[in-house]
């Protein structure tokens, strides 16, 4: 159950576990940044039916702290795609473990280039 929040399935949904964490149980910035990066690349390569790679991070936004234990869910959807690049827009929800309300904790917006087998930039949509 989500309150006021997103209405598809999740791109990738982890638990956040101790080795994430600081030593005061937050789970650490960077590793909810990858997490976002992955799920957005999964959509990022499902569009362009190839390899793509992230070439920027724009609008970060942490809100609230993820907490060991927590469920993490990241959603994603495709915002903008240009000849080469896709614009994924991209939040990470947190459910504690025994609770049924998530949270939204972090929002970024990806930008990938899609790109062929040598690195060089390519059709981002391909038929």
């Amino acid at each position: 159950m989500t309150e006021g929040g997103p209405t598809t399935e999740p791109v990738i949904r982890i638990t956040a576990m101790p080795a994430d964490a600081n030593a005061y149980g937050d789970i650490f910035g960077g590793w909810l940044l990858s997490l976002m990066d992955m799920g957005a690349g999964l959509i990022a390569a499902r569009t362009s039916r190839s390899r793509a790679v992230t070439v920027a991070m724009d609008a970060v936004q942490f809100h609230l702290p993820v907490k060991v234990g927590d469920e993490v869910s990241v959603y994603g959807r495709l915002v903008k795609t240009g000849r080469s690049s896709m614009v994924i827009q991209t939040e990470a929800w947190r459910r504690p473990r025994h609770e049924e309300v998530e949270t939204k904790v972090t929002e970024a917006e990806f930008t990938f280039v899609a790109v062929d087998a040598e690195g060089r930039p390519r059709a981002a949509c391909q038929e």
